[in-house]
Parts: C-alpha cells; structure tokens; sequence
C-alpha cells in the first residue's frame, strides 16, 4: 500500500501510468487479515496471515504512525499507545481506503511468475485469477515486490521429535491461546514471537511455559510459571531435555522460530536470497543491482515499519519518474557492502535501532526531504521498559511525533483486558 501512495500522492509526468497490485486475498490488509484456518486456505495455498487471536501491538503505534495520516486525524481523537490487532489493521486499511488503492488492486489474483523479456525490455507477470482460474500475461516496465516475508516457516528439527507425543506447531499456525489451557507448553525462539506467545499463553490459563533459545535468553522478569532454559539437546516421547541437563515433560511445543523470505514467483534471476537480516544485498535496501527496474519493499528485517515503507516507496517512484538516477553497478555494490558491514556490527537493539534510523535518514538525504519519523529515542524507551516489566510495558503511553499529543492510557491493564474487539478497546480509555 505504501507503493500504491506514493505514485498516487506525486506529480508524474504524462499521461497517468498504469499500476497494478497484485492481491492473493480478497481484500486489503496482507498480514492483517487474520483466518482462523491453518495449513492451506480455500484456494489450496499456504495461509499468509501469521496472526492470531487477542494479539495487541507489542510495539509503541506512535512508532508506526504515518507522517501523512495520524491515529488522531482517523480516530478523530488521541487513542493508547498499544491497541489491539482490529485497531492496527482498521487505521492501515483506512489510510488505503483514502487513497482509493482498491482501483488498482486485483485481488484474488496469485502471481504465479515474473520473468524480464530483455527483447522488449519488459517485464512478463503471470497471474492467475483465484476464483475463475484463467491465467493471464501482463508486461510492465517496472515491478515492486512487496510481497512480505513472515508467512513461510522456518522449522527446525531436534533428535528425537518424531517420538513427541503431544502437539507441535509452528507460530505462523498458532491462533488461540484458550487451545493451551492448563497446559505446559514448550515454546522454542528468542525473538518477539516466542516473547509475545508465552505471556499470552500464561495470561489464557496455561499450566507452565518454558522458553528455550539458542543463543541468549530474553532476561526478563517473567510472571510465574514461565522460565527460559538453553536449546533443545532430544526429545523422548513427551520429554525435552536442555543443554544445561535439565528436562521437563510438556503437552505442547510452539515453534516461534522465525521465518523465510520466499520469492518463488520470479525468475531465478531476479529473486533476492537473504536471510532476515537488517540490510540485504539491495542498493539503498530497496534496488536490485543485476535490473535496476526491479524493487523490493520492506524485506529486511524491521523495528520501524510503515514509516520505512513509506520511505522505500518514495525512493522507488522518484527512480520511476527519473528524479533520482541509479549509478554504476560498481558503485551500487560498494555503497552496499558498507551498509551490510555496518548491520555486522550492530550487536545489540540499541545499535540496530541506531542503524535502521541511518538508513532510513539516508534515503532522505538521496531524496533531499525531510526526515520527520526519528523513533530511535521512542524504540529505545520501549526496550527498556520491558526490560523493567515484561507485563506491564503495554499500559505506558508515547506522544506522537506528528500531533505531538500524548496518547491516554488504558483504564484496565493490558495483563486484565481480555476483550479486543473494537467497541471493548474503545471503551477502555
């Protein structure tokens, strides 16, 4: 959707350009079109959607909140910093429906393949309509991938998983945490999915959980009946034991173990292979060098989100419309490989805030406007507050950069709001 606002809220030159977006589901929203299914949706293809019931923003929303269209100017009145996922997706949708992004949307439409015809310098997208099933060849002259990467499962094994006898599942399969009640559920990550997993499981009535990571525990200040052990040594039938010698039995295991950037769409020469790091193999995050037509948005790993979209999207429409010129393949790998070794050195959350703030600050610089989206100080506050209280962080409130008016808090604590519906949320504060 950034995309789509950025080519509709700029001045092109000429007739108006033709902009299709693809859409697999039938309406806006990516991600935040929750099912309820898992495995397959109705067409038979991998359900996108990784969220899940009672699933509130676990980051600030003044974060994420478009320069261009507040949570005020929406709401029509200041709302708490972290609402649930109906109030996320209703202002992400809004913003689209504003932008009447819908004109230009096919949606039940799967792409099936995009190759470059360097005859006619154009790309070839083929796309298959869901519903009556006829495919269809279109050609662009560019193309913008957009396509998200927290939908396909990374899952590992552990000797002796098989013998497991209770339920094992991916989180991109999860949905409801009521399903773990009086459970002991093993939950296996380190990152905000097996954070935000196991405090909803204990909230919903789990018996236990216990996290295991692979590197570094979370350290935080759990409420009882969660704890963090080392990784997964085996498994023996119900059985997990840990690097530290320790085992436990468990009813369930939750792999929150991230996910893959998948693009199996395009052509094997103009798909990006990254893992989900902060800056992939792209010039300025967002070119591909080898076609400089081609662009990807948000696939790297993200603390800011629909702001850097917004950004990306800019820069990709100024290249379109010829304001910004791409340099010398040479100069795009240089300028790249300074980018990806500064990521290596970005080893903790303070660094890697600072860094995607740089480089979001630069995209401003090559497009010389304004940067009016700085959260770094805001991500960093957030950080340390769960760090002080892994429970409670959600009730504290952020101003917003852009109205500069503080948010007012929820009159029940996130920990004791169990209704996440629009009309509950609504009147909670």
């Amino acid at each position: 959707m950034s995309v789509l606002h950025a080519l509709k809220n700029s001045p092109l030159p000429g007739p108006p350009p033709t902009i299709i977006c693809y859409e697999k589901q039938s309406e806006i929203g990516g991600l935040w079109n929750v099912t309820w299914r898992t495995g397959t949706d109705e067409f038979g293809l991998p359900v996108h959607s990784s969220q899940y019931r009672n699933l509130w923003s676990n980051g600030p929303k003044e974060c994420l909140e478009y320069e261009d269209y507040t949570f005020e100017q929406h709401f029509g009145k200041p709302i708490p910093s972290f609402p649930p996922r109906i109030i996320l997706k209703d202002y992400f949708c809004g913003r689209a429906k504003n932008d009447h992004a819908e004109q230009h949307c096919k949606f039940n439409t799967f792409v099936q393949y995009v190759t470059y015809n360097t005859c006619s310098s154009c790309f070839i997208v083929t796309s298959k309509n869901l519903i009556t099933g006829l495919f269809s060849e279109d050609e662009f002259d560019y193309v913008v991938v957009a396509n998200g990467h927290y939908s396909l499962p990374n899952v590992p094994t552990f000797p002796g998983i098989e013998t497991f006898n209770g339920r094992i599942l991916h989180s991109h399969d999860y949905r409801n945490a009521s399903e773990f009640k009086n459970q002991h559920v093993l939950v296996v990550g380190g990152s905000y999915s097996a954070e935000d997993i196991s405090l909803q499981l204990i909230k919903y009535d789990a018996a236990s959980v216990t996290i295991s990571y692979r590197t570094r525990g979370f350290g935080f200040k759990w409420p009882k009946n969660i704890d963090e052990r080392p990784l997964i040594t085996h498994i023996e039938d119900n059985t997990v034991h840990f690097k530290d010698g320790t085992k436990k039995n468990f009813d369930s295991i939750v792999l929150c173990t991230g996910y893959l950037n998948q693009y199996d769409f395009l052509d094997n020469s103009l798909a990006l292979k990254t893992k989900n790091v902060l800056y992939p193999a792209l010039y300025k995050g967002v070119v591909w060098m080898e076609n400089t037509k081609l662009f990807y948005i948000g696939a790297q790993d993200q603390f800011y989100t629909f702001p850097m979209f917004d950004l990306q999207a800019q820069f990709v429409r100024d290249i379109i419309i010829g304001k910004l010129k791409v340099p010398s393949i040479s100069e795009m790998k240089d300028d790249v490989a300074l980018w990806i070794e500064q990521d290596k050195n970005a080893i903790d959350y303070d660094a890697k805030i600072d860094f995607q703030t740089k480089y979001m600050k630069n995209l401003c610089e090559e497009m010389k406007c304004e940067f009016n989206v700085d959260a770094s100080e805001m991500f960093k506050e957030w950080e340390r507050n769960k760090s002080e209280n892994i429970v409670t962080y959600r009730d504290r409130v952020f101003t917003s950069m852009h109205t500069k008016n503080l948010s007012p808090k929820l009159q029940i604590p996130w920990w004791e709001a169990f209704d996440d519906s629009y009309k509950g949320f609504f009147e909670n504060f």
